[in-house]
């Protein structure tokens, strides 16, 4: 199996603040994302960029404390647009907008994009997305279709690089890979990543959390079932229906295991280690 290429991106903070706006790019493709702070949108708005035709994501966060939401759009004008969202829309704290270095996009090709990142981030379900009607497929002729197709790859490619795997579905390892987390009715299986510790679809958990369980792992576990993650399986155990990335290895054994617990210690690869003993002792 071939090793995956090398990339080089680069990355210019237009106001040296390297928490504020930024834009991504290759140098050798025509695609860029400028990543917008809320609060930094009104400096963003005088830069040229945002004066084209783009598509662009609204994210934030839901409420609840679990998944992130992400809004897709595209605009003829993006900075209009997001002055528009920015007095209707309350949830957003960051915008990526992707343009055309060389102003090539017209309304027909970001539309397509928006419909083609709509179905990418939904089945990804690394985000909630809160876009209220489906995107619809504009048409563009098949050599357009490919060339589309490669501006999605740059795209998926930046806004990863910029924080946000919007796109980057989750995919079960090996078994050598697999952890599991065991107890009562629990038995869980998942991955530890940079994004955190992936618990998958199929994995069951205990129920209900005993007395003295937090509150916040109560109310994380109840939406949880709302959202369709988790599904009641009996009286004694919850199922997850969906993969389900928890920022922490912990958070992710509490919610299996329904109590406080220590996820680097709870979480053991199939030769009997703990996560802690191969990603802490022996690093």
């Amino acid at each position: 199996m071939s090793q995956p290429s090398g990339k080089t991106i680069q990355i210019f903070l237009p106001d040296g603040n390297p928490r504020g706006v930024k834009i991504a790019e290759f140098t050798s493709r025509t695609v860029q994302a400028l990543l917008v702070p809320r609060a930094q949108l009104e400096f963003a708005c005088t830069r040229g960029e945002l004066a084209n035709v783009g598509l662009y994501f609204l994210i934030g966060d839901s409420g609840s404390g679990n998944v992130p939401l992400i809004y897709i759009g595209e605009a003829e004008d993006s900075a209009t647009r997001l002055k528009q969202h920015n007095k209707n829309k309350d949830w957003w704290t960051t915008a990526i907008i992707c343009i055309s270095k060389t102003a090539g996009f017209t309304k027909s090709h970001v539309k397509y994009l928006e419909w083609y990142c709509h179905q990418e981030a939904t089945a990804a379900g690394r985000f909630k997305v809160d876009n209220s009607t489906i995107p619809t497929k504009s048409h563009v002729s098949e050599p357009m279709e490919a060339d589309l197709m490669d501006h999605f790859d740059t795209i998926r490619i930046l806004t990863g690089t910029l924080g946000y795997p919007l796109f980057d579905k989750i995919q079960k390892p090996q078994s050598k890979d697999l952890l599991v987390c065991k107890g009562k009715k629990a038995q869980a299986q998942g991955e530890y990543t940079e994004d955190g510790l992936i618990v998958f679809a199929g994995s069951t958990a205990n129920h209900p959390e005993v007395e003295s369980v937090p509150e916040y792992l109560t109310a994380l576990r109840k939406q949880l079932l709302e959202d369709g993650v988790l599904e009641i399986a009996d009286a004694h155990t919850l199922r997850f229906v969906k993969d389900r990335v928890f920022p922490s290895p912990s958070q992710a054994a509490m919610v299996v295991l329904a109590r406080t617990a220590n996820g680097w210690v709870e979480w053991k690869y199939p030769d009997g280690r703990t996560l802690d003993e191969v990603k802490r002792k022996e690093a």
